[in-house]
């Protein structure tokens, strides 16, 4: 005989996995806010910001801002992986201790 198939948890299911994954991505962009130093602008300034560059038709902006991003990543990653082979101690508390990771609740609220 078939297994009878609960819809309602699988759905139930499905949408605390949806709304765990928005509230990552909300903090993750809220850490990139606070890491790139974007929180010292006041909202309505991020805002226009934001809007400006989701609105731009200009693609060689764009390929320039992702290049500019990517590098920013980069330098981090490099930053984290030498606090960690440096001292075994402060490496680990580096990555997480960062501005990202501080200030990421203070950038949400």
């Amino acid at each position: 005989m078939r297994k009878v198939r609960d819809y309602d948890a699988e759905l139930k299911a499905l949408n605390d996995k949806a709304r765990q994954l928005k509230a990552r991505k909300v903090e993750q962009l809220g850490q990139i806010v606070a890491a790139t130093g974007a929180d010292a602008l006041d909202a309505e300034t991020l805002a226009g910001v934001l809007l400006e560059a989701v609105g731009s038709k200009d693609a060689s902006a764009k390929e320039a801002w992702r290049a500019r991003g990517a590098a920013f990543f980069q330098r981090r990653a490099r930053k984290a992986a030498a606090a960690a082979q440096g001292d075994g101690a402060s490496g680990t508390a580096q990555p997480g201790g960062d501005a990202a990771g501080g200030s990421g609740g203070t950038a949400n609220g």
